[in-house]
């Protein structure tokens, strides 16, 4: 699909908008697949260790057609993560912008404030997460004719299936019952943001996603995310003969104990030979802490997406995980290098007693729907 024509011929304006270094990955196989002008790129292979500083309102390389707006989130390893994607985009040819978008009280006015023009002037808006409050109110604000959504990992597929049944936009793993005193605040933000992503004779929408998308909403063109700008950019990566585990930030976000969880990790690892765990991002520290005691695995906090660390390897013939994004991204990023991703089901006993009824379901459907992984039983840990 061809890029859509800006004002007076000229390429469009397109402004794109990330919090996580996933979203910022996703931005960049979406500009690959586009077409997107940049300056001419340099062999990533070996990512450089040594990080450039990332400072807002850097020089555009002439000719680029895109430029990423960082939300940046507050947490040290997402922060990190964001620094060494932006620096890739720069390498790409793209202009970034790092915005502090949450440094204190007055940062969101000021943030907000400032990307006012460009919101307005823009013909294209891309976003990771349309579930961000911070993205709603900036869709206020736009005229841009199209909208598209990247992927933001297993959320994508509940955005697109809320949006095809009309419904308000709550993460998954949300709990639900009556909404609080902010939710009510925000509500008519969200309802206009929710409008503005459904599509009309007005305005277009696109999803772009390694996701699968069982409901598609009237009007949406869906495009398919095959990781191909990781593949060209990165590997193929050598392989070792052992077994790797993926974390996974579900006892952070209230779904899973915390005890079950560090057992199914001992004893899913033990089973299958596995001597590395690449934490989430948003894993705790006390967390990981009790991993390596209590299961021996070394704990490894990788400083770019797993798909660019995976495919720039070593990795292992087999990689680990529980339900989560990337046993749908992993196969993409991995295709032809036979390494084999295994995904262990979440037992219904793990869940919280705060987590969403919808969890469970959820978490099944992610599993099922993946292609191309080899499903393991949920195994058997103590009450």
């Amino acid at each position: 699909m061809s890029p859509r024509a800006g004002h007076a011929g000229h390429p469009p304006r397109t402004l794109a908008f990330v919090e996580s270094p996933v979203q910022l990955l996703n931005v960049l196989e979406w500009a690959h697949l586009q077409g997107l002008r940049g300056a001419q790129p340099e062999p990533l292979g070996s990512v450089p260790a040594q990080v450039r500083r990332t400072v807002a309102g850097d020089s555009p390389p002439a000719g680029a057609d895109l430029t990423v707006v960082v939300l940046s989130p507050t947490d040290p390893m997402s922060r990190g993560q964001l620094r060494r994607m932006a620096d890739l985009a720069r390498d790409e040819g793209y202009r970034v912008r790092w915005e502090n978008a949450r440094g204190g009280t007055a940062a969101p006015f000021s943030t907000i404030g400032g990307l006012a023009g460009a919101l307005r002037r823009a013909d294209r808006i891309v976003m990771g997460d349309p579930f961000s409050r911070y993205v709603q109110l900036l869709l206020t604000i736009t005229r841009a004719r199209d909208l598209v959504v990247v992927d933001d990992g297993t959320a994508t597929m509940e955005f697109v299936a809320q949006l095809a049944r009309g419904e308000r936009l709550v993460r998954w793993h949300r709990k639900g019952g009556r909404r609080g005193a902010r939710d009510l605040l925000f509500a008519p933000v969200s309802s206009s943001a929710r409008r503005r992503l459904t599509p009309s004779a007005r305005r277009r929408v696109e999803v772009f996603s390694s996701m699968p998308v069982t409901e598609t909403p009237d009007g949406v063109t869906v495009t398919v995310n095959d990781f191909a700008w990781t593949r060209a950019r990165f590997g193929p990566p050598r392989i070792t003969k052992g077994s790797d585990m993926v974390g996974t930030s579900l006892v952070e976000t209230g779904v899973v104990d915390g005890d079950r969880y560090v057992e199914a990790v001992r004893t899913l690892s033990k089973a299958h030979g596995a001597t590395r765990y690449f934490a989430h991002r948003r894993e705790s520290a006390q967390k990981l802490h009790r991993l390596a005691a209590e299961t021996g695995l070394e704990i490894v906090r990788p400083d770019l997406p797993l798909e660019l660390i995976a495919r720039r390897g070593p990795i292992g013939r087999t990689i680990l995980s529980f339900p989560s994004t990337v046993v749908h991204t992993l196969p993409l990023a991995l295709a032809g290098t036979g390494v084999r991703v295994a995904v262990c089901d979440i037992d219904p006993t793990w869940l919280t007693e705060n987590a969403s009824p919808r969890a469970q379901g959820f978490l099944s459907g992610v599993t099922g729907t993946a292609r191309d992984v080899h499903r393991l039983a949920a195994v058997t840990t103590p009450a």
